[in-house]
Order: structure tokens, then sequence, then C-alpha cells
């Protein structure tokens, strides 16, 4: 099978390589599925560089979600058991794990389904509680990450404010449902945030960003508001202020989807239950921007890295690309 492989760090685009390899075998209680999309994630690009958490053996397969089928045909949801990730014809995945893919998504849509979509649920749900009415901020609104906070909270009855960088990613974030949009770029975000919200500020801000996302955040969170840490895409962790977040009486709410899988899995099968539902009803739809061929699966890696890329890119196998 073809299968893109990393023998050494760096960037996607320079360090990937497509290749021919034997298929995996699965392990104990694992299984092995055909790769039907591959979503691109933040994490491969870091996995790439070596600066991600988990530190695959090389060479190692990236792509840590996909839809696939598994033997006797049934499309599913998964995260592969690196090093045998999803940018390849198969990978392999824990049985145990696997969800069933929404039949109202094709296969592009329900592999870009999976973190995106149960990291907004969490974050907003059960970490910040969010409820209808309230105000909810989200950085790089027009991002596979932040489109799906955007498309969550709207389901939820919020209003959604939504910071972008750039005025092509603005009107992405229009059309995802964002009641306000403030292009960084444009504006001065803290003003802008301040003006829609007639001083009070944003009850719930999810970061994904972090850096100067994450500053801005401190200064229009409201009066009982929750920052919520979801990751670190610009590359710098800030160090909170802990004397501002009493001052101002704010939370800060880290949130590590993963550790759910081990903590609490039964969470991630109702939020699973939950978002097929939301997306049979029409209220979320993964935003598949790019249908990539395998051949192509390094140069959309690289772009997802550089930021220049909006909703998901997603890696298509059999060459559908569309």
């Amino acid at each position: 099978m073809q299968a893109w492989q990393v023998h050494e760090n760096g960037e996607p685009s320079e360090v990937m390589r497509l290749q021919e390899v034997e298929r995996p075998t699965p392990g104990d209680g694992q299984v092995l599925l055909r790769v039907r999309a591959a979503n691109i994630n933040f994490p491969d690009v870091l996995m790439c560089r070596g600066h991600y958490q988990v530190r695959p053996p090389l060479p190692f397969t990236p792509g840590v979600e996909i839809c696939g089928e598994t033997e006797d045909g049934r499309r599913v949801i998964a995260n592969p058991a690196l090093p045998h990730g999803g940018f390849a014809e198969y990978a392999v995945a824990d049985a145990a794990a696997l969800l069933p893919a929404p039949e109202a998504l094709d296969d592009a849509e329900a592999a870009a389904l999976h973190i995106g979509y149960q990291t907004g649920w969490f974050g907003l749900h059960r970490r910040a509680a969010l409820q209808a009415g309230e105000t909810l901020l989200v950085h790089a609104a027009a991002g596979g990450v932040g489109s799906a906070a955007v498309q969550l909270g709207k389901a939820a009855g919020a209003r959604v404010i939504g910071v972008v960088g750039g005025a092509d990613k603005a009107a992405v974030a229009r059309e995802q449902g964002c009641d306000v949009v403030v292009d960084r770029r444009a504006e001065d975000v803290v003003a802008a945030v301040k003006e829609a919200t007639g001083g009070r500020g944003a009850d719930v801000i999810y970061d994904p960003v972090g850096g100067d996302a994450y500053t801005q955040s401190t200064k229009v969170v409201a009066f009982e508001g929750r920052i919520v840490v979801v990751g670190f895409a610009s590359g710098t962790i800030p160090s909170p202020a802990l004397n501002h977040a009493l001052v101002k009486n704010y939370s800060i709410q880290g949130l590590h989807w993963g550790l759910y899988a081990t903590k609490n899995p039964r969470l991630i099968l109702e939020c699973h239950r939950q978002l097929t539902e939301l997306a049979a009803k029409g209220a979320i739809k993964p935003l598949v921007s790019e249908r990539v061929p395998l051949s192509e699966a390094a140069a959309a890696v690289q772009r997802v890295g550089d930021g220049v890329t909006t909703g998901r890119v997603t890696v298509v196998p059999n060459g559908a690309a569309a």
C-alpha cells in the first residue's frame, strides 16, 4: 500500500515521503481499516516537527483522524493507532474506540467531525457550561477547530463573535454563522469586542491560539466569564496572571480532550451521539474547504501548518478529490 512516512523531524513538506509499504498488522484489540478520508489536524504538523506531546517512533505515518471502512463494510470514525496514521491507504485503530460515521455526512465531513467537534463540545458544554443567550467569542473562527466551535455555539443558542485574520477568513466566519466578525489584521480586537458587547465582554472565550489571542481574551472576558484554553496554534504558550483572574472574577479552564478516552470514555460516546443528532438536523456540518488526493498530502499538511487554510483540509486516498 501507499503511505506517507516521516523519517526525520522537520517541516511537513520536507520530511513527509510517499512510499510503498506493507499493510500494518493490527495488534490485540485493534482492527485494520481502509482509509476513506483522513482529516488534517494541527497535531499532524507538530508531530512532523517533533513538537507534539506524543512522539511516535520514526518512521511514522501522520494522520490522527479518519473515516475508515472495516473489513465487514462498516463506515466508522477513528483515531488511528500511531505509528500507522491515516495518511495512507490503510490504518489500524483500537476496536473499542470506533464510532459509527453519521449517515448525514460524507466521508470527508465524517472524518472532520471527531477531534475538532468533540473538543468543541467538551470545551463549551462540559467545561464552560455555555448557556443559551450568552456571548461566545471564538479565536481563529474560520479554522477547523474554530469553525466547529462557532457551529456548536450557535446550536446552543449563543451569540457568537468570531476573531479571524484576513478578509477571506472573515467571509468564511460569517458563512459559518458568526453574529459579529472581527478581523484582527484590520481592527483592534479588544475595542471591537467591547463595542459589540456594550462593554460587558464575552461570557465564554474559546482559544485554540494562545499568545496575543489569550492576552486579548483577558481584556474582554465578562464578569464570571470562562476562558477555555484549547491549544497554542500561535506557537506561544501564555503565562496567566492569576491576580488578574482574581480581580476580574473570571476562570481559566484547560481542555485536553484526549484524556477523556481513559478518564471517562462514556462521555465521548454521549458526545458523539449528540453530534450525530445535530448533524442529522443540519445544525452542524464540518467545513471541508479542500479534498486532496493522497499524492498531495504533504503539501496540504504544510498549508495547515502555515495557517493559510480555512475549515478542514481532508486527504482522500482513493483520489476522489472534489
